[in-house]
């Protein structure tokens, strides 16, 4: 048995293989629950000073435009497991163009304006193929394999501050629900690995199952609150365009928003390398420049649906890694489900009403499994000592980005802002340059110099 074939059998469930609808149902949600949704426009919310009316509608249209682009991607486009959800990158851009024309009363119509025009770039990078050749001649294995790891590497501090150690509440309870959560969701995958057969459900619902153990444990600890899903209404009305908001252009913010696109593709790409290495499917040159349509789609449909850009979420490979489920129908409905939470105040609520806590657990069990998908890309690369630079400055970056106190970023010139706020796009474009800069051993006269001296 070849090492393909071994790694193939780790997978339950297939991209193309058939699951019932109920099936695929249940495997839906748990890519669902996993990716945080509504946080992007929570924040965004927030900081440019949205009624809670708005920032509902913003919630919502989010939620809807998330599920339809993971539809788009997963089943027309890419054809590829990959779920769509809204970026965390362009959040400063947006409230920056968002201030720098509020007082024509023209913010967030500038920003979907500029947002429109951005997708429209994108997919046309996508219809001509050029991305596509750029990723061919930039990113070999050694520099996927990278992007990868780093990525996962990325997600880690984001997964324990955010929902653990800076999340509301006791430390120490909120400690104690993430090892909870994550010993479930490793406990389950565990028996499904052992016994194959009957422990198979428990493999393919590790994730919702941990998420439902962490959230029962919440509530045993007074943590859960429900409140809020009881006054929430069952059915509500997202946002029409031309009717609730209009469109505004204006030539800084497009440009602003076109940088904030390329370094959303930068990261989107690590992406989907992750979701390729642990589907086993190759990412072929048709899935690339179908991908890049799909994300521009993805981003358009968004801005017609008043909210920001969405882009493929690295969660889900690590999710597709410890369930085994990589069947593009459980993404079709982990989109349905995105659509229903989005026309649906109270399940939208529910979601949102998970603990933290619960929700770093499993995340960075995720992550730690994202990150050695990539560490298995680059096993297969012979390893110089160029090599092992192309690895470790990205790695060093990834960390120094995450690390490095927001104020000095926020100090930096506006475009070097946009750069050095995702650490992803930044170590991935160090990784892409490193590669083509740094030297490579001599290994050919090296070896022409052994043979002669052994034929001496």
């Amino acid at each position: 048995m070849t090492e393909t074939q071994i790694n193939k059998s780790k997978l339950t469930v297939g991209p193309n293989d058939d699951l019932s609808i109920g099936q695929s149902a249940l495997l839906g949600i748990q890519h669902v629950l996993a990716m945080d949704v509504y946080v992007v426009p929570f924040i965004i919310a927030s900081i440019i000073g949205l009624s809670t009316k708005e920032s509902s509608a913003l919630i919502q249209s989010t939620f809807i435009a998330a599920g339809i682009a993971t539809i788009i991607q997963s089943y027309f486009c890419m054809k590829l497991p990959v779920a769509q959800g809204p970026s965390f990158i362009p959040i400063g851009a947006v409230a920056g163009i968002y201030f720098a024309n509020s007082q024509s009363g023209n913010g967030w119509g500038t920003v979907l304006g500029a947002s429109l025009i951005g997708a429209v770039l994108v997919i046309i990078l996508g219809v001509t193929g050029i991305f596509n050749r750029l990723i061919k001649a930039f990113v070999p294995p050694i520099v996927g394999g990278t992007i990868i790891f780093i990525v996962g590497l990325s997600l880690m501090p984001v997964a324990l501050n955010d929902n653990v150690f800076k999340a509301t509440g006791d430390l120490g309870q909120n400690i104690l629900l993430a090892v909870i959560a994550a010993t479930s969701l490793v406990l389950f995958a565990m028996i499904g690995s052992r016994f194959p057969g009957k422990g198979r459900i428990f493999r393919v619902s590790s994730v919702i199952l941990a998420l439902v153990i962490g959230s029962l444990a919440a509530q045993s600890m007074g943590i859960l609150d429900l409140s809020q899903v009881g006054n929430a209404s069952l059915i509500s009305i997202p946002q029409l365009p031309f009717v609730d908001f209009h469109f505004s252009f204006d030539l800084s913010s497009i440009i602003t928003m076109v940088i904030i696109y390329v370094v959303l593709m930068a990261e989107t790409t690590g992406t989907w390398f992750a979701v390729s290495n642990v589907c086993e499917a190759p990412l072929t040159d048709e899935n690339i420049n179908r991908g890049v349509v799909g994300e521009g789609i993805g981003c358009l449909i968004s801005s017609l649906l008043g909210t920001t850009p969405v882009t493929g979420y690295s969660t889900n490979a690590g999710i597709i890694s410890i369930t085994g489920v990589a069947s593009k129908k459980v993404f079709v409905t982990a989109g349905a489900w995105f659509v229903v939470f989005g026309l649906s105040g109270k399940l939208s609520t529910l979601i949102s009403s998970i603990p933290s806590p619960v929700i770093g657990g499993v995340f960075v069990i995720v992550c730690g499994i994202i990150s050695i998908s990539g560490i298995k890309v680059i096993k297969e690369v012979e390893i110089s000592e160029k090599e092992m630079y192309v690895i470790a400055i990205p790695m060093i970056l990834t960390l120094a980005l995450t690390l490095i106190p927001k104020d000095f970023i926020q100090s930096l010139p506006q475009l070097l802002q946009y750069f050095f706020g995702s650490s992803v796009a930044t170590a991935s474009i160090a990784a892409i340059l490193l590669n083509r800069i740094l030297p490579a051993e001599k290994v050919e006269e090296q070896s022409v110099e052994h043979k002669e001296i052994n034929a001496v």
